[in-house]
């Protein structure tokens, strides 16, 4: 007979799910993903993390990543600024459109490093927008409003900067042939450019000559009269270049303009463009009486060359780096109150002008003596 074998009840988790180290049907313990493969998967995703890296720094140094920066941490006085007044108008309408739409366009600023004041960012362009969000901040106080988006760029120099800034306000504002020569001038004294000629061929690369010639005029009347004039850039076209030419021709004529100008009061644009007409209008008249004089027959002129007056130099007003032909005659304003012109065929220097006194004479001789 047959020995019966017992049965051992039946095991519930039998068929339950497997611990983590073990497979359902009690096989060894479930393998681990080779090295290899995770040495791969950390290289991976490391590659990827230093190629997105690479792709927002590059985006940063070409100006291409919009950052948002405190208000307080941006300096607009890093640039001397092309725009001498902001229309009161104009200026509501923008803070209109930010406090409705928020800022649509960046504005450009330059790292300045660690800086004793903590400005951090040193203003490019976009003077109008940065004015208009500390206005609406001021206003309301909403954190919204305390930041603006900028682009950080990196300009070639400082005259890269200087471009920048002409040219996003050629765009965006209509400034005047004033304000234009008068970025012009200001960029040569602080440096940026060797020249004024350069200064206006680098800042206005894209303007035609003719209208950079028209900038060039006014550069005459930016160095002659910038401290005393209250409403210039309402100076018309045809004014401002008929008040340059009389300046170059007759260098005492501006120190008459600058007289009257504070012998004047002045109270509206209108009434210094009229002061300004007057005191041209009787210039011109008086060149042309001049002009209009009887000549003196040729037969009843000396024969005698010692006696033969020497013709007068043509004068213009240009840039030192210039060549100056010996038949002309420089005016250029050296200084406030100091005009200096330099007539090289007759070996002449003049100075004239409201600061030409004898603490000039004495400083010249001192200087004189040191050369």
């Amino acid at each position: 007979m047959a020995k019966r074998k017992r049965l051992s009840p039946a095991q519930p988790t039998y068929l339950s799910t497997a611990p983590e180290n073990k497979s359902a049907l009690g096989g060894p313990g479930t393998l681990s993903a080779p090295p290899i493969a995770q040495v791969a998967s950390e290289a991976a995703t490391e590659g990827a993390l230093q190629e997105l890296t690479a792709v927002l720094e590059t985006a940063r140094a070409k100006g291409l990543m919009i950052e948002e920066i405190a208000l307080g941490a941006i300096d607009e006085t890093h640039l001397v600024r092309d725009r001498l007044e902001q229309d009161e108008e104009e200026m509501g309408a923008l803070v209109g459109s930010l406090r409705a739409r928020g800022q649509q366009t960046p504005i450009e600023v330059v790292a300045l490093g660690q800086t004793a004041d903590g400005k951090t960012h040193g203003l490019i362009s976009g003077w109008r927008r940065l004015t208009a969000m500390r206005r609406l901040y001021a206003e309301s106080n909403d954190p919204a409003f305390a930041t603006i988006k900028a682009l950080v760029i990196q300009p070639d120099g400082a005259e890269g900067a200087y471009v920048a800034m002409v040219e996003e306000n050629e765009i965006r504002v209509n400034l005047s042939h004033y304000e234009r020569a008068r970025i012009a001038v200001r960029a040569l004294r602080e440096g940026v450019y060797s020249s004024q000629k350069y200064a206006l061929q680098s800042l206005f690369a894209n303007a035609t000559r003719a209208k950079r010639s028209k900038i060039g005029s006014f550069v005459t009347l930016v160095e002659a009269l910038d401290e005393d004039l209250l409403f210039p850039t309402a100076i018309r076209e045809k004014l401002g270049l008929g008040l340059a030419r009389a300046f170059a021709h007759t260098p005492g004529f501006a120190d008459e303009v600058v007289a009257a100008l504070r012998a004047t009061a002045r109270p509206t644009a209108e009434a210094e463009q009229e002061v300004l007409s007057q005191l041209l209008a009787a210039y011109e008249g008086a060149e042309a009486q001049a002009s209009s004089a009887p000549v003196t027959p040729t037969s009843e002129r000396s024969s005698d060359p010692a006696e033969q007056p020497a013709p007068a130099p043509r004068v213009r007003s240009l840039d030192p780096a210039d060549r100056i032909g010996a038949d002309e005659r420089v005016s250029v304003q050296a200084a406030a109150g100091v005009r200096l012109g330099f007539t090289p065929g007759q070996q002449r220097i003049e100075l004239t002008g409201t600061a030409v006194d004898s603490t000039l004479m004495e400083d010249l001789k001192a200087w004189l003596r040191r050369r």
